[in-house]
């Protein structure tokens, strides 16, 4: 064991034991959050406008300040990305985080000077704990890749820096990290993904490879390309010493049995909860269900039960009000400058004391085509149990309606990419849609009511689903494949007919 490795436990046993004692009264720790920040933002445009004052409550702060999306706010960011002081946050940001995803096009997310030590410390503080609770900390011995969006920095009008999330944090790894950091700097600033990943591979292969963190379905490309080069049977083979994978974004559970097929073992995982509005949660503890709540790091969350989200004032609940088990909007204001805003993504709470959450969805991202509002978790949970009664394994899935068949009841299709066909697709099928249907029982209402016929499962190869991303321009880095529609745009682009080459 190196000498990083030893120094590392003690310090990983102290850091998480006070973290806990941090978090032990979740509901308080929140308030105070707010009365900082409404303290902090009270001169500020958005702050003069909205009486942001030292002394709210939270029900003062929720009759004061809406709770909006991008667009709501969008007045006030423009502002902002001009180079205008003290907009929505004391100062100017240092840098401005460009997504995807609004009506008007591109979103431009701050973060301010007090906001980039969350990004930082909560990723610092899922491998602490960790290592805390393994007594592994042999990773830091070793060489670590972070499969990541180009850290090259443009500039907004304004003069602030402009970039992708990932890239952005890369400017602020800490330097304890740095040494054993892979891929290198020009290869991170390759911009088309599938070049990028296969630079990764040849720069990487024959590393003493510890860490690798990432997006599921984009880790898994890397492994396969690592194979294809290598010509190895499993990862194990070309990385003997790896023994940890850091992931978020979507559910794993889709994707653990090709990780183990391509692993040759089952690796370690840290669950994290990065956000370009914050790192919302991480897993605090390994093999602890859900993700422990961020509550004193200059965040403060309020959850809109999903049920009641389209109402014309749903209520907005605290921390200390939640329940388990139930479907929530998240609502964030934070040190950021970002103030009552939707995020658009549903967590439910597995522990109450402390605080974890497990993440279930989008909250405009689900099929209702005919009423059911299926989301993630429920089509995630669906297909893992298929698979645990047939084998097979799915590398990728989308699922949407089939709203005007040729013949016959309309249904929901999944397009699937299997590296390893089930036994027997047609049980495949009709246990993925008993599941569905014991998951959601508006699903089940209309399956056994005769408005719907039970779910078509279509085969499909795995590189449809690159090419659709490539097509949508959404290949690689942060970007995930959409799990649901309420339209037939993404299952169209995946059943389009492969170009076949003239012959001669």
């Amino acid at each position: 064991m190196g000498w990083k490795a030893m120094l590392s436990k003690p310090v990983a046993r102290w850091a998480i034991r006070r973290l806990r004692r941090n978090v032990s009264q979740p509901a308080q720790a929140q308030r105070e959050v707010l009365a900082d920040l409404v303290t902090a933002a009270e001169n500020t445009a958005f702050g003069r406008d909205h009486g942001l004052a030292r002394g709210m409550d939270v029900a003062d702060y929720q009759r004061a300040v809406p709770v909006r999306d991008y667009e709501g706010l969008k007045g006030y960011m423009d502002r902002a990305v001009a180079g205008e002081a003290d907009v929505l946050w004391p100062g100017v940001p240092l840098y401005f985080c460009k997504t995807s995803g609004t009506t008007s096009g591109a979103k431009y997310i701050p973060l301010t000077k007090d906001s980039m030590p969350n990004h930082i410390g909560s990723a610092r503080n899922a491998l602490l704990g960790h290592i805390a609770g393994t007594g592994d900390a042999s990773f830091v011995d070793g060489k670590m890749i972070f499969l990541q969006g180009s850290p090259e920095l443009a500039k907004t009008p304004g003069g602030v820096h402009l970039g992708r999330l990932s890239g952005i944090v890369a400017h602020h790894v800490p330097g304890y990290l740095q040494a054993n950091r892979l891929p290198s700097w020009e290869t991170n600033c390759i911009d088309d993904w599938e070049t990028k990943v296969d630079a990764v591979v040849r720069e990487t292969c024959t590393e003493d490879l510890r860490l690798v963190s990432g997006i599921p379905s984009w880790v898994q490309m890397y492994f396969e390309r690592l194979l294809e080069y290598t010509g190895k049977a499993t990862v194990r083979e070309v990385f003997p010493n790896l023994s940890l994978f850091v992931h978020g974004g979507v559910a794993f559970g889709p994707y653990a049995e090709r990780f183990r097929q391509l692993l040759g073992f089952d690796i370690a995982r840290v669950e994290l909860y990065p956000a370009s509005e914050g790192f919302l949660a991480y897993q605090d503890a390994p093999e602890v269900e859900g993700m422990l709540l961020n509550v004193n790091d200059g965040i403060f969350f309020e959850f809109i039960p999903a049920d009641r989200y389209f109402e014309d004032a749903p209520p907005r609940l605290t921390v200390g009000e939640v329940d388990l088990g139930v479907q929530y909007a998240v609502v964030l204001s934070s040190n950021a400058g970002l103030w009552g805003y939707d995020i658009g993504d549903t967590v439910k709470f597995v522990s109450l004391d402390p605080p974890r959450v497990v993440v279930t969805g989008r909250i405009k991202h689900f099929t209702s085509a005919f009423g059911e509002h299926v989301i993630a978790e429920e089509v995630e949970g669906a297909a893992q149990e298929a698979v645990a009664a047939h084998g097979g394994v799915m590398s990728e899935f989308h699922v949407a309606p089939q709203v005007t068949p040729d013949e016959g009841l309309p249904y929901h299709e999944w397009v699937v990419a299997f590296d390893t066909l089930p036994e027997d697709m047609a049980a495949f099928a009709t246990t993925l849609d008993a599941a569905l249907q014991t998951r959601n029982p508006y699903y089940k209402d209309l399956i056994q009511g005769a408005v719907l016929r039970p779910a078509v499962v279509t085969p499909v190869p795995a590189d449809r689903f690159t090419e659709a991303m490539r097509k949508r321009g959404k290949l690689g880095g942060q970007n995930k494949v959409p799990r649901l529609a309420n339209d037939r745009a993404m299952a169209d682009l995946l059943l389009e007919p492969t170009p076949q080459t003239p012959s001669a």
